[in-house]
């Protein structure tokens, strides 16, 4: 049991490097990007009309495109460490020393 919660914790480390390396070279922009078209869309819904210069408006934007940024952060981190965790932990599983029933049973006591 040892060795699967300690693979399962370095791989865990290791896929969370990786969604970040990931999120860094791909989720930034598009995370921004993505935001950004849901904020426009707000704020032409909202005023029904396109985004002028109000302030009101570029803060709408601004705050829709931090909110797709820190989402695709928290998609990128959290399914690459879930995903490596759960790789360590069945690594770990198969790396745990097997016992064999059989000798067991025939002499009635653990191997020795």
């Amino acid at each position: 049991m040892k060795t699967r919660s300690l693979y399962a914790k370095k791989f865990g480390f290791v896929g969370a490097g990786v969604g970040l390396t990931l999120f860094a070279l791909v989720g930034l922009l598009q995370g921004s990007l993505i935001g950004g078209a849901i904020g426009l869309d707000i704020v032409n819904s909202l005023f029904s009309e396109p985004a002028g210069p109000s302030l009101l408006s570029r803060v709408i934007i601004a705050a829709s495109m931090l909110a797709g940024v820190i989402v695709s952060g928290i998609v990128f981190v959290g399914v690459c460490s879930t995903a490596a965790w759960m790789l360590g932990y069945v690594v770990g599983w198969m790396a745990e020393p097997k016992s064999d029933g059989a000798a067991y049973e025939e002499n009635k006591g653990p191997v020795r």
